[in-house]
């Protein structure tokens, strides 16, 4: 295995989950009487640049096919993350209607939406169907490609030369990281802000949030290594700064390398330290990891088991990939778990890749009435228990199995 940035063969053992099918691979009932693929989710860390990865066993039009499930716009709270997020963008960097906007994975139209609302010119980029059908008939323009330099300078020469470039969620995603942070140095202006999202490596240690680990997620990231792959590639980083996302996420602002437009703000040594400070730089956090996340698998099978001893019904809440990681690795199956609720009408009817759980609207909980609800997408359990504090009248109980399991009161 060669490191994905630096092509060091130099690797070190981080996390192996056995093997596990695509997490947003869901199942159509007339599958279920036929196979499903399976592949091998190993992670290891670089030992040189330090960028913690999958081992490569699928293409990625294997985890992103067009019937792709996942839409950003179900989620509430993320909703008001993308609308405070224009609304703080435009504000700092003074973008007006003369402003170009990009998003790389805009998804369903989640974000670029709140900024077709300021009038200001907007353009997405997601290559999976089913999503980028949704953003269409939000009226927002998408490409239909995976990015990377090649499209960069397409769409420059098309005019669309970025002053903003959004990245949510996906600079882990993308196999060959170097093309796609090119392509960013060549799609803004010699001013321009490119921000990214995404889950802090710092915080997946931390609180033992290896459920994060699947198929579609290529690159687990720090700043140590986002901020060398950068400047390896046309960009620097000239702010950071921390979100509550997905258990803890970092928004790094990047600008191109070749102008300088954005002075490097103090937060970013400041984050450096700090993860060096965690141990980020040193094998000891990474050695470790297996063995909490083998303790979360155990705990949350004794959990069910235990249920099942005394007769309790468990169902299960968001059909999340986060959430297929935990099931797989913990080798549930359709009967530990009655069935998955999920807002979005698109998974309703199909069935969890590999424990095949149904997934089923959320009429299904208020008549079958569990005795626990798990909730699988554990970043939103706020929202979830708030949403389904109902749950309650009948004696129903929330479950959360990371960082640790946990019967909620």
């Amino acid at each position: 295995m060669k490191c994905r940035h630096c092509a060091s063969q130099t690797m070190r053992d981080f996390l192996d989950l056995g093997t596990a099918p695509p997490s947003n691979s869901y199942v159509k009932a007339h599958e279920l009487a036929g196979p499903e693929l399976w592949y091998p989710l190993v992670i290891r860390v670089c030992d040189n640049c330090l960028l913690v990865q999958t081992e490569d066993f699928a293409a990625r039009e294997t985890f992103f096919s067009e019937d792709y499930a996942y839409f950003s716009s179900f989620s509430s709270s993320w909703l008001a993350h993308a609308k405070a997020y224009v609304a703080g963008m435009v504000e700092r960097f003074g973008l007006d209607q003369s402003a170009r906007v990009v998003e790389i994975a805009a998804n369903d139209g989640y974000l670029l939406q709140y900024v077709k609302e300021r009038g200001i010119a907007c353009l997405g980029v997601e290559p999976t169907a089913s999503t980028a059908k949704a953003a269409r008939e939000k009226g927002i323009e998408i490409v239909s490609e995976f990015f990377g330099v090649a499209l960069a300078e397409r769409l420059v020469a098309d005019g669309w030369s970025a002053d903003l470039t959004a990245a949510n969620n996906v600079l882990a995603h993308v196999p060959d990281i170097n093309d796609f942070v090119s392509g960013f140095a060549r799609l803004l202006k010699p001013t321009g802000v490119a921000t990214f999202e995404f889950p802090h490596l710092m915080t997946m240690l931390a609180e033992n949030q290896f459920d994060t680990a699947y198929h579609e997620h290529y690159s687990y990231l720090s700043l140590l290594a986002v901020d060398r792959i950068f400047a390896a590639n046309g960009l620097m980083v000239f702010d950071v700064d921390t979100t509550p996302w997905h258990g803890g996420s970092l928004r790094v602002f990047a600008c191109r390398a070749d102008h300088s437009a954005h002075p490097r703000q103090p937060r970013v040594e400041a984050m450096l330290e700090k993860e060096k400070a965690a141990g980020l730089a040193d094998p000891a956090p990474y050695a470790a990891f297996q063995a909490k996340a083998d303790k979360v698998r155990d705990d949350f099978l004794e959990f069910l088991i235990d249920c099942n001893r005394k007769g309790l019904k468990v169902a299960a809440y968001g059909a999340a990939a986060k959430g297929n990681t935990l099931l797989n690795f913990a080798g549930i199956k359709a009967g530990q778990i009655a069935f998955v609720v999920d807002k979005n009408p698109a998974k309703q009817g199909m069935y969890l890749p590999g424990s095949r759980i149904p997934i089923v609207s959320e009429e299904v909980l208020q008549t079958e009435k569990p005795d626990r609800v798990v909730i699988l997408p554990w970043n939103l359990t706020t929202e979830i228990k708030t949403q389904l504090s109902y749950i309650s009248d009948w004696g129903g109980k929330f479950v959360t199995a990371v960082p640790s399991l946990t019967v909620h009161p």
